[in-house]
């Protein structure tokens, strides 16, 4: 089992938690350049406000430090415009799943980020 394969298989007790609740989740990818996070309907099969480092804004803002999309300050400005568009989407709270990965570093940042922007999970 390589470790992709591992880091799905621990997500997969916590994706069928959140289904049961029946609530939307908040979902992270991070790869070693950028950081991706999707809020996906309760459903599973819409996704409802999205935010990374690949956005045009979110790059402009980071375009003179170094790491660029791969550091815990990209986390913190994708977290924080994730929150901002949930709440003009009318999204207050969520379950957060961390899809496999350690709860420290840029998942930890991006999610205090949305928390203080105003999002609840």
């Amino acid at each position: 089992m390589d470790k992709k394969q591992s880091r799905l298989r621990r997500s997969l007790q916590t994706r069928h938690k959140i289904a049961e609740l029946r609530v939307d989740r908040l979902t992270v990818f991070r790869s070693n350049l950028h950081i991706y996070a999707n809020i996906v309907a309760a459903t599973g099969d819409k996704v409802l406000v999205s935010a990374s480092t690949l956005e045009t804004e979110v790059r402009a803002q980071l375009a003179g430090q170094t790491g660029r999309g791969g550091n815990t300050a990209a986390a913190a400005l994708v977290g924080k415009r994730l929150a901002e568009k949930a709440l003009a989407a009318g999204i207050q709270s969520v379950a957060f799943d961390r899809a496999g990965y350690r709860y420290h570093g840029r998942v930890k940042t991006l999610a205090d980020a949305a928390r203080e922007a105003g999002l609840k999970f």
